[in-house]
């Protein structure tokens, strides 16, 4: 869809609901979308830039404790929550314009692991922190600890327990920005890590290309390259629609579902998804749009 500039879209995760599904919870659900995707606007009507939209919308999902990242992530078999997120972008560096990214994994100590990959993305030294390491780096930037009373573990989470949420953005100048946070999945091994940190796997954002955050089997997800598949289609001249059909394609071939938020420098939207169920919204000047798309056509949606 034609979304035009500025534009933002985000995703809330992509999988299949549980049993029991509670109409109470798809409403805290559409809530927490159009609270994040209304954050992330309002830094782009004000003039902000692509980067610092997509963080803030991400954050707000991050908080809201319904999605599976942030205050919602999901334990590890260990009882401990994990936490993983990516951002790029470009920001604006004594008035120069430079690309950056940064991404953590495998978290224990934020209480908003976007703002860790974001710190590191401003402070360039580091790609990618792990652990220990990367809870030392949030610690010693200052950034807020997690209250373990808040998570709420998964316990509002009802689209899927392997989800995700993530933002991508393009400013008024066609800056385009990604970012991306999970809790990772119901039950994996302490340590584990899939997609979301992954550059060109879960998150990208490249001048003159696309920007993608991606949600689901994170596994299948880097096997593919899917981000990096999307951005090089693109760049061969393919619509972004099919590129990221191609892309999708190779995470069925590992035999991945999931879903994926695509937008390039104009402000055309991609949304796609393989799964029974995908929390989705986005805004332009054309309007703001919410839904958690479900099989059965039931819906919530607001424009």
């Amino acid at each position: 869809m034609e979304l035009g500039l500025p534009a933002i879209a985000i995703h809330g995760g992509a999988g299949v609901r549980p049993s029991g599904d509670d109409e109470t919870i798809r409403q805290r659900e559409v809530a927490g979308l159009y609270e994040s995707i209304e954050t992330g606007w309002k830094v782009l009507v004000d003039g902000g830039p692509s980067f610092e939209a997509a963080v803030a919308a991400v954050t707000a999902m991050e908080n809201s404790g319904v999605f599976n990242a942030g205050r919602g992530a999901v334990p590890t078999t260990a009882g401990e929550v994990e936490t993983d997120a990516c951002v790029m972008g470009q920001v604006l560096d004594h008035g120069i314009w430079r690309e950056v990214a940064g991404a953590a994994c495998a978290m224990t100590w934020p209480a908003n692991p976007v703002h860790v990959a974001r710190a590191i993305a401003l402070r360039g030294d580091a790609l990618l922190l792990a652990g220990p390491g990367a809870d030392r780096f949030a610690a010693d930037s200052g950034l807020n600890r997690r209250d373990e009373t808040l998570l709420t573990r998964g316990s509002s989470m009802s689209i899927s327990k392997i989800g995700t949420v993530g933002a991508v953005a393009v400013d008024k100048e066609g800056r385009l920005a990604a970012a991306t946070s999970t809790g990772g999945r119901e039950g994996q091994p302490p340590g584990r890590v899939g997609d979301t940190p992954i550059i060109g796997a879960g998150t990208l954002a490249v001048e003159g290309g696309v920007a993608v955050s991606a949600t689901g089997d994170g596994e299948a997800f880097v096997k593919a390259g899917f981000a990096h598949v999307i951005d090089l289609g693109v760049r061969r001249g393919e619509p972004s629609e099919e590129a990221t059909y191609a892309a999708m394609a190779l995470v069925e071939r590992w035999h991945g579902t999931g879903g994926a938020i695509v937008l390039n420098p104009e402000g055309e939207l991609v949304v796609i998804c393989n799964t029974p169920a995908m929390a989705r919204a986005w805004c332009s000047g054309k309007g703001l749009f919410a839904e958690i798309m479900l099989t059965d056509s039931s819906k919530l949606a607001g424009s």
